[in-house]
């Protein structure tokens, strides 16, 4: 059977148009989105898992206590989130507003570089090699102020800790009072000392401006990061996204931080006696030394004359370095 020449044309035509057409969508649709298994390949390759549509009837019959469960760990994950980067972001400005100091970054150098200058100074006065002066120098400039700065914040942080805990029992009584969150926050700030007071002045200020609490208390931990702090923090965050009885909220976690600090104490107590051994090995060679130049004064004068006697004190201060940070690693107890 033979059809014409303008139905085989047309048919031609028709097949090479299918053809083109089936080759330009091989082609151009993965550039588009591509299919659903690609997409799914693209979820599993990158680690993101792809979202499952819920029906009508799902959402409706869903329980409001998983609702609420998911919007918890939705807010505890973004603060773990926030929490990373911040660690990730601690500048010398960030250092020197936790330890509480009205300083700018260009003054801070400028006092590195005269406490520097006036170690360098202290060592040539002395008689000291020129080695021991450029040690000096380094060590004033680079050391001695960051040192202080971190004295500083360590100092501020206990105080904070000594009456948080009685800051946020009095939060408690002003929510249970009929205070609203704001009204206690500006009581904490007018009866409490620094550095409570004047941490949580910061959020009763920064309302004025438009920072939510929640907001403020995020703040607060960049100036003042502690893991006590943080759990105020998480407090508010989910308070204000799932609701909840805020002063039951508060006063469980003041009874965390009691007890946290109670641990401390005990803690502290208990590694007492351990942190008297290292200091009383610590320090026995120094005093042993101290003796034994006083009793013989030229008996110890080959390890201070000798090449080979200050190979052997260098030796032996870093030994005796490197056991002293490791009683401390093991004295010292973070929970």
């Amino acid at each position: 059977m033979f059809f014409g020449q303008d139905v085989t044309q047309i048919a031609f035509i028709f097949m090479v148009a299918i053809s083109v057409g089936g080759l330009a969508v091989a082609i151009l649709f993965p550039m588009f989105g591509g299919s659903p298994a690609s997409k799914r390949i693209q979820a599993t390759t990158s680690g993101t898992k792809m979202v499952a549509r819920q029906s009508l009837r799902s959402r409706l019959m869903e329980d409001p206590k998983d609702a609420r469960r998911k919007q918890i760990q939705e807010s505890l994950n973004q603060v773990a989130e926030r929490e990373k980067q911040r660690k990730q972001r601690i500048t010398l400005r960030t250092q020197i507003a936790q330890a509480g100091l009205d300083l700018t970054v260009r003054n801070f150098w400028l006092a590195s570089f005269c406490i520097g200058a006036a170690f360098a100074a202290a060592s040539y006065f002395f008689g000291a090699p020129i080695y021991v002066t450029g040690a000096a120098a380094v060590v004033g400039f680079l050391g001695f102020p960051r040192w202080v700065i971190k004295f500083l914040r360590t100092r501020r942080q206990n105080t904070f800790l000594n009456d948080f805990a009685d800051a946020i029992d009095v939060m408690v009584r002003g929510l249970k009072s009929g205070l609203p969150v704001t009204d206690a926050m500006r009581v904490i700030a007018a009866e409490s000392g620094p550095p409570v007071g004047p941490e949580f002045m910061e959020i009763v200020e920064g309302q004025r401006v438009g920072i939510s609490i929640d907001q403020g208390v995020e703040r607060m931990v960049e100036r003042m990061p502690l893991p006590e702090v943080n759990f105020l923090a998480i407090v508010m965050s989910i308070q204000s996204k799932t609701g909840g009885n805020l002063s039951e909220a508060l006063g469980n976690l003041s009874k965390v931080l009691r007890d946290r600090k109670k641990m401390k104490s005990k803690i502290k107590a208990v590694s007492q006696e351990a942190k008297s051994s290292a200091a009383i090995i610590g320090s026995l060679p120094f005093l042993i030394m101290t003796g034994m130049m006083f009793m013989s004064p030229g008996y110890l004068d080959p390890m201070f004359n000798t090449s080979l006697g200050n190979l052997l004190v260098i030796g032996s201060a870093v030994w005796m370095t490197l056991g002293v940070l490791v009683m401390k690693k093991m004295i010292n107890i973070d929970i």
